[in-house]
């Protein structure tokens, strides 16, 4: 594959990679043992005078890495490294094939899954290949969510849906701790993920000879509940901290989980967690691999702050909107790269008088 660039295709000016990041910062990060849930069960009500001790910890520490970052690591997370194993070897020998067998199963105006490559695109503001894939396919006569699966090789397809089922399975203890953060029962956003619009990407950047001039994506934040990460040990994401504004870099844990707080957790909260802002530089020498599991509502969802942590005191922030009108309007830049504006969470902040 050449590695020319097309000076075209180059990042704007406010997308570009810093010069510098924190790299000591990365030690600031929350990691968060999950081995406590081996032992223990999730209490379903946050004030159970019961709950072990550990568990409570946990809690806690969830509910202050949501508050503080929009962000955290776990380890001991219950997904088996083998499969993590895996499904990193699906992805590479997938990215390696010859472009005109990717090319196969390319994404288009119609139907926004499958592979895409930033070389064969026009617009480009991404340096990297993807594969998406939806975790329940879609069509109402408008919106088409379509999976394209590749024929090589032969085990991507049964290989991608156990890994789904193990992270997707990990996505709602996820969400049942931060429920239970907000002093919530811990299945009070569960019921927003019935017959979810959740979808999965094998994201691989290839070396860049010029890696101050493009990023594999540029900063922004995730607009779902919650997303998934999985990076290998080459690196590159990093974090754009709360607390003064500087870009952390986030330090690869093998058998590790990135947990990226995204807008709707955000509105849901009313604003008491975070969504963080995140970016990827791309490396000069080495190819980096990631894999990330977008946890999303069920289309039919009206996204609005949680009626229990609105009150006179602290009203609600945000217009309530609706996830599919939102998901759907957002693909022209997400999925398609064509040129318009993505449409924030920030358009449905209630002004305060």
């Amino acid at each position: 594959m050449s590695l020319k660039i097309d000076l075209a295709f180059i990042q704007p000016a406010e997308h570009r990679p810093k010069p510098t990041f924190s790299d000591a910062g990365a030690a600031t990060i929350p990691l968060i043992d999950f081995s406590p849930l081996l032992h223990h069960q999730i209490p379903s009500n946050p004030s159970n005078p019961a709950i072990p001790n550990e568990i409570s910890s946990l809690i806690a520490a969830i509910g202050a890495a949501c508050r503080d970052w929009g962000f955290f690591q776990v380890i001991n997370h219950g997904v088996d490294p083998q499969l993590l194993e895996r499904i990193q070897a699906a992805a590479i020998e997938f990215f390696a094939l010859p472009a005109e067998e990717k090319l196969k199963v390319k994404r288009d105006e119609v139907n926004p899954l499958g592979y895409y490559d930033s070389e064969h695109t026009k617009n480009v503001r991404d340096w990297k290949e993807v594969l998406d894939l939806v975790v329940r396919e879609y069509d109402d006569g408008l919106l088409v969510l379509k999976n394209r699966w590749p024929e090589y090789p032969p085990a991507m397809s049964s290989t991608c849906e156990m890994y789904i089922a193990a992270v997707e399975k990990l996505s709602y203890k996820l969400v049942e701790l931060i429920s239970l953060s907000l002093n919530l029962h811990a299945k009070r956003l569960n019921g927003f993920f019935k017959d979810s619009s959740c979808y999965f990407r094998l994201n691989y950047y290839k070396p860049c000879p010029t890696p101050d001039l493009v990023l594999g994506v540029g900063r922004h934040k995730d607009s779902g509940a919650l997303t998934v990460l999985y990076q290998d040990q080459v690196g590159g994401l990093d974090v754009k901290r709360k607390s003064d504004g500087e870009w952390v870099r986030v330090k690869p844990i093998p058998n590790s989980y990135i947990i990226i707080v995204g807008d709707i957790i955000k509105v849901w909260s009313n604003e008491k967690y975070e969504s963080v802002e995140h970016r990827v530089s791309v490396n000069s020498e080495k190819a980096r691999l990631s894999i990330p599991f977008f946890f999303l509502p069920t289309f039919s969802t009206n996204v609005k702050p949680l009626e229990e942590l609105v009150t006179d005191e602290n009203p609600a922030k945000y217009e309530e909107y609706n996830w599919r009108d939102y998901y759907s309007s957002r693909l022209g830049s997400n999925f398609k790269k064509m040129d318009k504006e993505n449409l924030q969470i920030s358009h449905f902040k209630k002004t305060t008088i």
